[in-house]
């Protein structure tokens, strides 16, 4: 695939005026979205993804179609789940709704950033080692335990690396509108809205450990990697409010990428045994024999994963609502109480709720 500078830095202009445009556009007043904003502009980055997409097989071929397609399926899936711990956070720091767009737009951004870091990074290490690939390989499957198994219950507003944030800098005990920092006393103190941002930038940091082996997985392309992150990451503050409530019934999507994260890793220890240069396997010969795993079946394999666990989620939570409604017809006692719900005292500062 050949990608001049000049269409890099057309592709990197045009998704940082897209982002300029979302803030003065949608953020800069605050305000709650309403579904109908939400659903409007959602389809409208989906469809634009799906468009360029199209663009790329048709001028550039469908093999690497193929692959832009799997790579934005499987970064929007993350995404997805990443959407899940922001929610957690911007829970644990109680930020006003009217507030929460300014907090994922620069959440986004800060994703966006880290992500070409890493990209970058990952293209220099597979163009000049091959053995890269098991340790991606390798990494995936230790990440595809973990997601099987993790719980999205712990809070990382509780973490240790925010506890530590809290000591090092003076915080407000009350948002301030949505500024970032406020004078008290003639000292400077930071809001809990900046300190809600260090934790999103440190939730992103942790996702992009997973997002950027999984798409190299895909596509040695830096380009696909690239531009299949921005969209997937484009749209992601209106998805948030749209399907904000959807987010705790798929109870299964964290299986679902565990699924997705393992079949890559699998993927790329394939492709690392078919490429081998290293001497202790094989005396530094590939193994030929090692199948290949095309990127149709990976596309397939992706898009069915993602279908099974959001339908299985939905499944799944509805039954549980017909068992409790069933137990209220029939005057057993039900307990509503889940591990998110918290006291909603209007007295409490954000500094009751996140200490």
């Amino acid at each position: 695939m050949q990608v001049t500078p000049m269409i890099w830095l057309i592709t990197i202009a045009v998704t940082i005026l897209f982002f300029v445009y979302e803030f003065f556009a949608h953020v800069r007043k605050p305000h709650e979205p309403s579904i109908a904003e939400s659903a409007r502009w959602s389809a409208f980055y989906i469809g634009l993804a799906l468009l360029f997409g199209a663009g790329i097989g048709t001028v550039s071929g469908w093999t690497y179609g193929g692959e832009y397609f799997a790579g934005y399926l499987t970064e929007k899936a993350l995404s997805i789940d990443n959407l899940f711990v922001f929610l957690i956070v911007m829970a644990g720091f109680a930020v006003p709704k009217k507030y929460q767009q300014k907090v994922l737009m620069i959440g986004i951004i800060i994703a966006l950033i880290l992500r070409g870091g890493f990209i970058a990074v990952g293209a220099a290490l597979i163009e000049n080692f091959s053995w890269v690939f098991y340790i991606f390989g390798a990494l995936l499957l230790v990440l595809a335990y973990r997601q099987a198994f993790s719980s999205h219950e712990s809070n990382p507003a509780d973490g240790k690396f925010m506890t530590l944030v809290r000591r090092v800098l003076p915080v407000t005990d009350e948002y301030h509108q949505d500024k970032l920092t406020v004078m008290q006393g003639g000292k400077r103190f930071i809001t809990p809205m900046l300190l809600t941002i260090i934790a999103i930038g440190f939730v992103d940091l942790i996702f992009a450990v997973d997002s950027i082996p999984a798409i190299y997985g895909l596509t040695n392309e830096a380009y696909i990697v690239f531009t299949a992150n921005a969209f997937a990451l484009m749209g992601l503050r209106q998805l948030f409010f749209l399907i904000g409530g959807l987010l705790e019934r798929l109870v299964y999507l964290a299986q679902g990428l565990a699924v997705i994260l393992a079949f890559i890793g699998v993927k790329l220890v394939f492709h690392a045994l078919h490429v081998n240069e290293l001497p202790f396997i094989n005396d530094g010969q590939p193994l030929l024999w090692v199948p290949e795993i095309p990127i149709w079946l990976s596309l397939l394999f992706i898009t069915a994963t993602i279908v099974v666990a959001t339908v299985a989620s939905l499944l799944k939570t509805r039954g549980d609502e017909n068992k409790k409604d069933h137990g209220q017809i029939h005057g057993e006692p039900v307990t509503t109480a889940g591990p998110h719900d918290r006291d909603e005292d209007p007295d409490k500062t954000a500094a009751d709720i996140y200490k």
